[in-house]
Formats: structure tokens, sequence, C-alpha cells
């Protein structure tokens, strides 16, 4: 089952990395994926996987969405 603190360590972990820093914060990840932080707070509080948030970001910076919600590495780094 997907969870969502799972999910933001794997965003935050990206996140560290195209910004050169080792601590990355909620608002940077919400910043990250256009969403407001109070709302992003609201979400992790309940919760509630932003999927299309995700998904928008993943295209934009071509990365798996595999690898964020499922920890799946793609076949060809298999």
């Amino acid at each position: 089952m997907m969870d969502f603190y799972r999910i933001s360590i794997r965003l935050k972990k990206i996140i560290s990395e195209q910004e050169k820093r080792m601590k990355i914060l909620d608002k940077d990840v919400a910043k990250a994926l256009g969403l407001d932080p109070q709302y992003y707070a609201v979400i992790k509080r309940r919760n509630k996987i932003p999927y299309e948030a995700i998904a928008f970001y993943c295209k934009e910076y071509k990365i798996s969405m595999n690898w964020i919600l499922l920890n799946q590495e793609p076949e060809y780094l298999t």
C-alpha cells in the first residue's frame, strides 16, 4: 500500500539532489509540487496522496512515477 510518508521521503530525495541541499522541508516539497504549504500540511495529516501534482512534477522532470509511488525501478535500470 502506498504511504504518504514514504512517498514524501522519495520526493525529498529528488528535490535534495536537484537543489544541492541536504535538508528539504515539507514547504519545499509543496512548492515543487505546485501546492500551497498549508494544503500540503492538511493532506499530509490526512495521508492523502496528491497524485495529479506528482504526475505533473514527474512529467516536468522526467522522473518515474512508479519509483515515487511504488518504489519500483524502471526495467531498464534493473
